[in-house]
């Protein structure tokens, strides 16, 4: 978690995020990521296979 993150604008204008993010890692991307995959693998998962004309 702790992976070398590039300097965004908002974190050059705040060096105490800056320290934050290179201390901690970025959670706020992490967790961007997380739910993007959640939803990837949600609707994978919920998938039903149906198509507009099994559904009319």
């Amino acid at each position: 978690m702790n992976t070398p993150q590039t300097v965004g604008l908002a974190e050059a204008d705040a060096p105490i995020y800056a320290g934050l993010v290179e201390e901690r890692g970025d959670v706020l991307t992490e967790t961007r990521r997380t739910a993007e995959q959640t939803l990837r693998e949600a609707g994978r998962t919920l998938d039903f296979g149906l198509t507009a004309a099994d559904a009319g």
